[in-house]
This record gives structure tokens, C-alpha cells and sequence, in this order.
């Protein structure tokens, strides 16, 4: 009989600046309440001075470590799940956040699929800890601040007005029979693949001190009508299609699951998700106070469902989210 690999603890780190959504309307020249009611936001946390990118996921897995109460020797391998904008470009941020939570025994790599990353790490890690007999634990860790790539004054990019910043960490133990991590389903679509890019800086286009002027360091959207029209064909199915996969490949029915925990998006997406997937927003929680703080969504989601008493044992619990390029995953977890 397989052994289950559940979440020994979680830990999230949240910056204490925030853009509210009259500064955000004042940047944009989106009125305000469209800000908060269209776009989902009434405030996103902003990174401070200290507050880079593996500098935020160091800061969450140092409170998951004090939470799970044990020495950071335990911990196997390191996974880093964060952005790829951090403190420095061709740097593997694993390493650096292994070394400041005195993972000495650990070894580590670093994992991308954009916002989708966080959810794909558990797999990975969930695997690799039933394949090896030597591992037992693993922490996950992961910041975001990709707002910085975010210029106000292109409307291409209004979709991502939501981008905050943040930390989050996972830590999951193999034998651990509660918080089980069970199935998870990713989708694809590498048509969309260079839709959204910073167009400046990797090789094919050298990064300038006109392209410098020209904020060609921040990301953009090279085809707006194209992306648009392939998002509106595949994306909701695609959404729904890895819950369901991920919830069946479980063992469970949709009627089974209490709580999900969903990436922020514009109000109405989400309200038309969760109705097309047969759940209630009483069964959610909508990131308005957060906006979009990339693959740490969904821990951010889940910390606040049990605060709130959302989530509690016994409980099936679904995270879901999307990556620019596109993909789609989902990761169902039973809870207690």
C-alpha cells in the first residue's frame, strides 16, 4: 500500500504596503469603483525596501518551519516555486533560500510554470517522496513581485493591474496521514506561449537604453486580439476540465468538495467558475484585499479558509490556478 505525503504546515509572508484602489485608479485613469468591482481589487499588498523576491519566500518558510516545529535538518530538498523575476537574473534562488533556513542536510533546485508553479511543485515533490527511500520531507518555497514588470501606462497589460507581491511555503511529509495531498491535472497550450513576454533582454532581442526608455524590461502582450480570442475558446474549459480531473483522479465526486481555493482573476470570472463547476462563493474566497500574488494564491487562500473556519477537517479541498503560456493545473488535498 502506497504511504500518503501530507502537509505538515504552511507559511505565508504578506508585505505591509499596499496600493488601495483609488491609488491604483489615480495610475491607471480606470475609475475607481470599476477598479473595485470589475478588476476585483480594493487594495494589493507592494513590496517594501527589503522585500525581494526570495527575500519574501525565506521569510515564509522560516514561519512554516516554527509552525511544523521542526529542526530544519529534517528537511530533504528544497524546491523553489517562486518568480522568475527576483533578485537576480540566471540565479537559482533553492540554494540561497536552503541556505538562510539552515537546511544543511537538504539539497535543492528551482521549478517554473509561471503562476501555475506552486501547485506543480507539490506534484513533483509529492512524487519524488514516494520514489526515494531517503526522503521523508520537503519544503517548498516561493515569492512573487512581478508587478514591478507591470508599466500602468499600457492598457494591453490591464489584466494584470491585479499583480501584487508576497511569500509563501509548503512543507510536506511523507507518512503523514493528514492534509493528504491526493491527485493532481495540468493542461497546456503551447499556442499561447509567446503571447505575454518581457520583449526585451533574452536572445532575441538585446535589451537597450532605447528599450530601457521603451519599457521593453516589462512584460507585454505581443497579440492581444489572438490571445484573446484562444483564451475565450479554451480557457474556462480548461479551468474546469483540471478541477473535475483532479477531484476524480482522487477517488471523490464534485458534490464532495467543501472548499476551493482559486487564483485572484476579475469578479466575474470567478463567480462564473464556481458556478460552472456547481460550488458556491461560500465555498471560496475572493482575493479582493490581495489581488494576484502569482502561485501563492492558493496557500494564501487556504490559510485564510481556516482562519475563517472555511475549511476544517475532514474536508476536501481543491486548489486551482493558470500560468501565462498557458497552463492550467489543480491539486486536491484531504483535509485533517
Amino acid at each position: 500500500m502506497q504511504e500518503n505525503v501530507g502537509i505538515l504546515s504552511t507559511g505565508v509572508y504578506i508585505p505591509n504596503n499596499y496600493m488601495d484602489s483609488k491609488e491604483l485608479a489615480e495610475k491607471t485613469d480606470i475609475p475607481e469603483d470599476v477598479i473595485r468591482e470589475k478588476f476585483g481589487i480594493k487594495k494589493k499588498p507592494i513590496p517594501g525596501e527589503n522585500d525581494h523576491t526570495c527575500a519574501m519566500g525565506i521569510k515564509a518558510a522560516n514561519t512554516a518551519i516554527r509552525k511544523a516545529d521542526i529542526d530544519p535538518n529534517d528537511i530533504d530538498l528544497v524546491i523553489w516555486a517562486g518568480a522568475e523575476h527576483k533578485e537576480y537574473p540566471m540565479w537559482t534562488a533553492s540554494i540561497k533560500l536552503q541556505y538562510e533556513i539552515g537546511a544543511k542536510k537538504a539539497w535543492a533546485f528551482d521549478i517554473a510554470l509561471r503562476c501555475g508553479t506552486m501547485i506543480m511543485a507539490m506534484k513533483v515533490a509529492k512524487d519524488m517522496l514516494l520514489s526515494n527511500d531517503n526522503m521523508d520531507t520537503v519544503l517548498i518555497g516561493s515569492g512573487y513581485r512581478n508587478g514591478d514588470l507591470i508599466d500602468f501606462d499600457n492598457p494591453r497589460v490591464s489584466f494584470m493591474y491585479n499583480l501584487g507581491a508576497g511569500g509563501t511555503a509548503v512543507i510536506l511529509k511523507k507518512g503523514l496521514n493528514k492534509n493528504i495531498v491526493l491527485s493532481a491535472t495540468a493542461e497546456t497550450d503551447g499556442s499561447l506561449s509567446e503571447t505575454v513576454v518581457v520583449p526585451a533582454g533574452g536572445t532575441k532581442k538585446e535589451l537597450t537604453a532605447e528599450g530601457l526608455k521603451n519599457n521593453e524590461n516589462h512584460l507585454d502582450v505581443i497579440d492581444s486580439e489572438y490571445m484573446k480570442e484562444r483564451l475565450n475558446e479554451v480557457s474556462l474549459e480548461n479551468f474546469v476540465g483540471v478541477v473535475k480531473d483532479s477531484v476524480k483522479n482522487s477517488g471523490y465526486k464534485m458534490n464532495d468538495v467543501d472548499y476551493i481555493a482559486i487564483l485572484h482573476m476579475k469578479y466575474s470570472a470567478h463567480k462564473f467558475m464556481l458556478d460552472q463547476l456547481g460550488l458556491t462563493e461560500e465555498q471560496s474566497i475572493y482575493l479582493n484585499e490581495y489581488g494576484h500574488i502569482g502561485q501563492n494564491d492558493q496557500i494564501i487562500s487556504l490559510e485564510l479558509a481556516l482562519n475563517k473556519g472555511k475549511v476544517k477537517t475532514g474536508d476536501l479541498v481543491v486548489f486551482v490556478s493558470a500560468g501565462i503560456g498557458y497552463a492550467w493545473n489543480a491539486l486536491t488535498i484531504k483535509w485533517g
